[in-house]
């Protein structure tokens, strides 16, 4: 994460479960986290279109790009595979994303949840080029992706796509040494020097 300076203190705010009461976010207690976390000098925030059934990235620009200037954070939205059919989808998915989130521009835009399946349809539909296309446009900062497969389909993914600069893996201690997920491996390959590694990124899928 070094490579990332604007990246503070290297702990990330997930919003993929937020607090809710009777089936809604509890906006009050997410703004008061959300305070509280910049307050601690962390910055970044992670979210996606699916998240709390559509409802996060309208709830951080709520809690959290309404109420600070763009420089005080750092955020992470992603192309999800369930927002597109065609190729023509993925440009009005981030225009779609960048109006509910509140922002001209994505810190870091993540393919996200790849694996060996649907590696094949971000690649068939050109969602990688894509990505590449919005960030000489100035809509996304840095290019990367999640991902949640073995190590060998993550290794052929970066080597085919050397312009990938950020992999959220699936990371703790209990996945560690799993034969199927095979943390470890990700997390130690030399290709993986500048990979963005988030603390528990399992709640982040």
């Amino acid at each position: 994460m070094d490579k990332f300076g604007e990246i503070k203190n290297r702990f990330g705010f997930g919003c993929m479960r937020l607090p809710a009461r009777a089936g809604f976010i509890d906006l009050k207690q997410f703004t008061r986290m959300t305070d509280e976390f910049i307050a601690a000098g962390f910055n970044y925030f992670d979210t996606a279109r699916g998240y709390m059934l559509g409802r996060s990235e309208g709830c951080v620009r709520k809690a959290l790009t309404s109420r600070y200037p763009r420089e005080a954070y750092v955020l992470t939205d992603k192309l999800s595979s369930h927002c597109f059919k065609k190729e023509a989808d993925i440009p009005r998915t981030l225009e779609a994303q960048l109006k509910e989130c509140g922002v001209e521009y994505f810190d870091f835009y993540l393919m996200h949840a790849q694996n060996g399946k649907l590696y094949k349809k971000y690649t068939e539909l050109k969602a990688y080029e894509w990505a590449a296309r919005f960030k000489r446009e100035g809509r996304v900062k840095h290019v990367g992706l999640s991902f949640h497969d073995k190590a060998e389909v993550l290794d052929r993914i970066l080597c085919e796509h050397p312009e990938i600069e950020a992999v959220q893996i699936q990371f703790n201690y209990l996945d560690y040494f799993d034969p199927e997920i095979e943390s470890r491996k990700c997390y130690d390959c030399d290709i993986f020097l500048w990979t963005l590694k988030p603390v528990n990124v399992k709640i982040n899928i």
